[in-house]
């Protein structure tokens, strides 16, 4: 939510730079963890809001939203010029977001991708995930 007098360049970030260095090796280091809906834990599994949950809790103590529909309006908007590691990453299809990841640089970020799958680091210019439109934000 944006306060009045700021601009969103002007509106400070919660994740400073090197809390968004410990959300990226932290995630990164989630790679593998089972999927499961619902999952909030590496013992457990995670889905994706969860995962984001889990990790911007236990590296920057940030609590953000479980559902990836808030998850696209939490933080500030960033253009993708703009995007450092630890960011977040949402995907949406006809205005509905559908999946959310962080940003872990050079075009690729770690997500919880489906069930029976694994946490996993994926590039966002795939032709899959291409054909998502994609925002991102700084918590």
């Amino acid at each position: 939510m944006q306060r009045s007098g700021q601009t969103q360049e002007s509106r400070p970030s919660r994740l400073n730079a090197e809390d968004a260095k410990g959300v990226t090796v932290y995630a990164i280091g989630l790679v593998g963890t089972p999927y499961r809906w619902g999952g909030n834990t590496p013992e457990s599994g995670f889905d994706c809001s969860g995962l984001i949950a889990h990790v911007y809790q236990k590296s920057a103590r940030l609590q953000s939203p479980r559902t990836v529909t808030e998850l696209k309006s939490w933080g500030s908007p960033m253009n993708a010029n703009d995007i450092r590691t630890g960011d977040l990453v949402v995907f949406s299809k006809g205005g509905d977001a559908t999946h959310a990841g962080i940003y872990v640089g050079e075009g690729r970020f770690v997500h919880a991708p489906s069930t029976g799958g694994r946490v996993r680091l994926d590039r966002i210019n795939t032709p899959y995930w291409a054909s998502y439109q994609v925002a991102y934000s700084r918590p």
